[in-house]
């Protein structure tokens, strides 16, 4: 395999950004060949928070899937990624990779970087979570995989919206040992 192999999915949760920045990210790096697919839902999250074309969100990643596509290379363990993350991740979603449903590209290709023990990170949004959502993200620890919900980091010092995404999806890329400017990296404290 030459180029890594990252798979980004995008469900209906709210917060698409991270999504979408993590691919525009990705796209900076030649040695990382992305793999998208994006949930009924999460095209019109997309629409409805971005006001972006599925045209446009398309165009930021190297291969795209249908959702539907069962068939699709990243549906099988044989095609080797380097890991999937799932930003934002919806509760339906999680439950579903949870109990290994896999009754979508989303969750089969979850199931796939699961079995094959590769990188699982999902970003979950939702709040307050109930004790289905906790039991689901604890099944997924269990099995390997990462629970990433956006928290501010407060340290950094972030000064809008833009920056606080642009921190999550660096700690987000951290994950898989990939490098970008996105991060304010904690310094320690200075005692006064």
């Amino acid at each position: 395999m030459s180029k890594r192999r990252i798979i980004v999915a995008i469900t209906g949760a709210a917060g698409s950004i991270y999504g979408v920045r993590l691919l525009e990210e990705l796209r900076g790096h030649d040695d990382i060949e992305t793999h998208l697919i994006v949930s009924r839902a999460g095209f019109l999250n997309i629409a409805t928070e971005l006001e972006m074309r599925r045209s446009e969100l398309e165009g930021f990643a190297d291969v795209v899937h249908d959702n539907r596509d069962i068939g699709a290379t990243i549906a099988s363990g044989s095609f080797r990624t380097d890991g999937m993350l799932v930003a934002p991740c919806t509760m339906k979603t999680l439950a579903a990779i949870s109990i290994g449903l896999a009754d979508n590209l989303v969750s089969r290709a979850a199931d796939v970087v699961l079995k094959e023990r590769r990188r699982l990170v999902l970003m979950v949004r939702e709040t307050p979570l109930n004790l289905a959502h906790l039991r689901n993200m604890t099944a997924v620890t269990e099995m390997g995989g990462i629970i990433f919900p956006p928290a501010p980091s407060f340290y950094a010092r972030l000064e809008s919206l833009d920056d606080m995404v642009n921190q999550t999806v660096g700690r987000m890329l951290d994950l898989f040992d990939i490098e970008s400017n996105l991060v304010r990296r904690w310094q320690g404290v200075k005692e006064t």
